[in-house]
């Protein structure tokens, strides 16, 4: 471990979870000015981080499934104060945001059937189908590149996801296994090697749900959505669309723009909408549940790869694999988009709305949270 810069203020662990969980409260964006805060905080203001541990904490954040900014804390909480580092810093960056999501959670299923809420998330989801466009078009630029395979792979993605209405998990392995033999120019691994990629998946292969919503089948679900989640906390929309709204039927399209409408106003991950779709769907049970289960694949990589990560981070294949994997589920966020518009845009002023939401955020540097509070006001004008 590379000694820390002398600082002004020395490095603890009770003050580096005092940061996440200020972070966790205050920290609006998505993943991107997240990442952002920690190297300007703790690399350039305290040095509790070295540049050098910062970049390979970016590089693993993107090899290994989580959302990438809870990815990139727990790691950071782990090369400090290993193991308790990284269970605080989890802990204390997620709560603030998980319960902010439960009390909207709470006063949508009290209130969301009156005008006013109504009005207001009529504005405000076709604010959040733009915001998601947007967010997909600077994820797809970043994770692509020019590289014509992922660009492929991208596009049959989205067209899949976009005729089946869901997102098949056979596909984003597929797309994986496809980059790395393109990659590998046909030449396949030895079985150790090969062993490598198991882990991630594992939690695929297993049978999960029936039609009830008991806590253990909620955290069972929410596991391995989990599990595929890469970069973006976006990526987790195709697959939770496909599970909750299409095969199960726990929430209406409505209800689940409305849920990452909630993650979209509220500071945290992105990923954290699962606990508004857990209440809605089983109450604080079903919000613990779906929060337990989503983040427990991000923590145990962190505390079980970390170890390995230089000798695994080193094997060009592990990257190819997880590039192909990452394209396929950039082209299921563009394709569940698609279903996302098509059922939940149903007039034409909330086309209106979310067209106005994408071109501004081309142009402008707006903040989020800022359109979101607009067009809610806007959502308020038309249906008063």
């Amino acid at each position: 471990m590379e000694s820390l810069s002398p600082k002004n203020e020395p490095y603890s662990l009770r003050g580096l979870v005092l940061y996440f969980l200020k972070l966790g409260t205050t920290g609006f964006g998505g993943p991107v000015p997240l990442a952002g805060y920690m190297e300007r905080d703790l690399v350039e203001k305290r040095g509790w981080v070295t540049k050098e541990e910062y970049v390979r904490g970016l590089a693993f954040s993107k090899l290994a499934p989580g959302p990438f900014a809870t990815q990139l804390a727990l790691y950071i909480g782990f090369i400090r104060s290993k193991i308790l580092g990284a269970t605080l810093v989890g802990i204390f960056f997620i709560l603030p945001s998980f319960l902010m999501v439960v009390g909207l959670a709470m006063v949508y299923l009290q209130y969301g059937e009156m005008p006013w809420m109504s009005a207001a998330f009529y504005g405000i989801s076709a604010a959040v189908l733009g915001i998601m466009i947007r967010s997909a078009y600077k994820l797809a630029r970043t994770a692509l590149g020019t590289k014509t395979m992922l660009w492929i792979l991208f596009g049959i993605s989205a067209i899949a996801t976009a005729l089946l209405e869901g997102e098949p998990i056979w596909l984003l392995i597929a797309a994986g296994l496809i980059n790395l033999i393109y990659f590998s120019k046909g030449k396949f691994f030895s079985r150790n090697k090969l062993r490598l990629f198991i882990p991630a998946y594992i939690l695929d292969a297993v049978p999960i749900l029936t039609s009830s919503r008991s806590f253990l089948d909620l955290f069972l679900y929410f596991v391995q959505a989990g599990s595929v989640v890469f970069g973006s906390g976006l990526a987790i929309v195709p697959f939770l669309y496909g599970g909750v709204v299409q095969q199960y039927h726990w929430l209406t399209d409505k209800q689940f723009v409305d849920a990452v409408a909630v993650a979209m106003i509220t500071p945290g991950p992105v990923v954290i909408t699962v606990a508004f779709i857990g209440y809605l769907v089983s109450a604080l049970p079903g919000a613990i549940a779906a929060a337990l289960g989503v983040f427990l694949p991000v923590y145990l990589f962190v505390i079980i790869l970390t170890p390995f990560y230089e000798r695994i981070a080193k094997y060009p294949g592990v990257s190819a694999f997880i590039m192909g994997v990452t394209a396929a589920t950039t082209g299921a966020i563009v394709g569940s988009l698609f279903n996302l518009g098509r059922h939940s845009l149903a007039d034409y002023p909330s086309m209106v709305i979310a067209g106005v939401t994408v071109i501004l955020l081309f142009r402008f540097k707006i903040p989020e949270p800022v359109i979101v509070i607009v067009a809610a006001v806007i959502g308020l004008v038309l249906k008063s």
